[in-house]
């Protein structure tokens, strides 16, 4: 049946992918059959830290607005960079690809919160996309078939584009700082002389992490499939 084929191709998407996007997907169709309020759901400083709703913490990262054109681009966005970057510079090093998501997601909510920001999942994709992008600086991106450039100006792209659909570019820029601040960190200051590794992903995770010296991701780039490999020319999710 093709329910048992798209579950069977669901089950090998990798499994940090795979729980961010249900969950996405999840909460907003929670808010769609109003089994769960958007108020119930968003970051809120005195609800957290007075009334102990800690929840809030996390599922202002899992709501993309209701179901729309919106909803659905950020959700194709989520799920392909991803994915890409878990099967790419990330592969076998589940832990590290957590640290990333709770290092970005501590960032964006204390920013967040001096810019009054309630719901931060559009900053995590940009986010997202931002560290991929500068780890695939030969790939080529192919946007909605109209113009093809490289990698990393897709971050820049992309917020010009939520500017014509009349949405504020502050999310975008704060998910492009922090993505900007851990690439630094990560993938650049390492490298420099007298730099070291400051990012060191926790052994309370106790999930698989690689030992590769910092910077080693920066030869890796990624194809279509978000596989490691020789730069080649992407298309967007449109």
């Amino acid at each position: 049946m093709a329910w048992q084929g798209l579950a069977a191709e669901f089950l090998q998407v990798p499994a940090v992918t795979r729980a961010y996007t249900a969950a996405c997907v999840l909460t907003t169709a929670a808010v769609q059959l109003e089994l769960l309020s958007p108020f119930q759901l968003y970051f809120n400083p005195h609800l957290v830290f007075r009334k102990f709703q800690v929840w809030r913490l996390v599922t202002n990262f899992l709501f993309f607005g209701p179901l729309g054109f919106s909803f659905f681009f950020n959700i194709l966005f989520v799920f392909r960079y991803c994915r890409m970057l878990e099967e790419g510079s990330f592969r076998g090093r589940t832990a590290d690809f957590v640290f990333m998501f709770l290092f970005g997601g501590v960032l964006m909510t204390l920013l967040g919160f001096l810019g009054s920001l309630f719901f931060l999942g559009q900053a995590l994709m940009a986010m997202l996309v931002y560290v991929w992008s500068r780890r695939s600086p030969r790939v080529r991106v192919n946007f909605f078939g109209l113009f093809t450039f490289q990698a990393p100006f897709l971050p820049w792209v992309l917020m010009g584009f939520s500017l014509l659909l009349g949405n504020s570019i502050l999310v975008d820029l704060l998910g492009i700082a922090v993505g900007h601040i851990y690439y630094f960190l990560e993938d650049v200051f390492p490298n420099q002389p007298g730099g070291k590794r400051l990012l060191l992903t926790p052994g309370f995770l106790g999930l698989q992490s690689s030992k590769a010296p910092a910077g080693s991701s920066l030869t890796i780039t990624q194809q279509s499939q978000g596989g490691p490999g020789t730069a080649g020319e992407l298309m967007a999710p449109f």
